[in-house]
């Protein structure tokens, strides 16, 4: 009878990192939603485990978000581009966070799995636990943005204030 496997058995397996994107461009706009998108497939890596040979698959369950300026969140989505979501930049997304102060960031996204493994009969046992990955982390800056409201632009008025 093989043995039930639980997360910790799992060390040798070194499930894969997201890729992180950060819209709009990398960057992010005090007051304004920053849209962070992580992606990872469902995925499975082969070796030995008991001593037996076995292949443990891992499926993204949730994802850790720390946005670096002591915020955090778990989500059940790694996030979508708002292009793809259909949505205008900087709306709210299940994955953006609003700044509220100007600087330099490191946001971190950690993937929790759900794992699984197949010791050659086809057949999926589920593991006992959860499976975090390594983190991901990307700077990103955040601007203020000011606006004016003016009545002409610089090219029909190249004399007016702020041309």
């Amino acid at each position: 009878m093989l043995p039930t496997p639980h997360a910790e058995d799992l060390a040798a397996f070194t499930p894969r990192r997201p890729t992180l994107t950060v819209e709009p461009d990398g960057v992010g706009i005090v007051g304004a939603p920053t849209n962070l998108v992580a992606a990872v497939p469902t995925h499975a890596l082969t070796g030995t485990l008991f001593d037996y040979p076995v292949a443990v698959r891992f499926t993204p369950a949730a994802y850790e978000y720390d946005y670096g300026d002591g915020s955090r969140s778990t989500t059940s989505t790694g996030g979508a581009s708002w292009d793809s979501l259909r949505q205008a930049q900087l709306t709210s997304t299940p994955t953006s966070h609003v700044y509220r102060e100007r600087g330099s960031y490191a946001v971190t996204v950690r993937v929790v799995y759900d794992a699984a493994v197949d010791w050659g009969s086809g057949r999926w046992v589920a593991v006992i636990g959860q499976v975090r990955s390594a983190p991901m982390t990307t700077g990103i800056q955040v601007y203020e943005a000011h606006t004016a409201l003016v009545a002409h632009t610089c090219a029909e008025a190249p004399t007016a204030p702020g041309c």
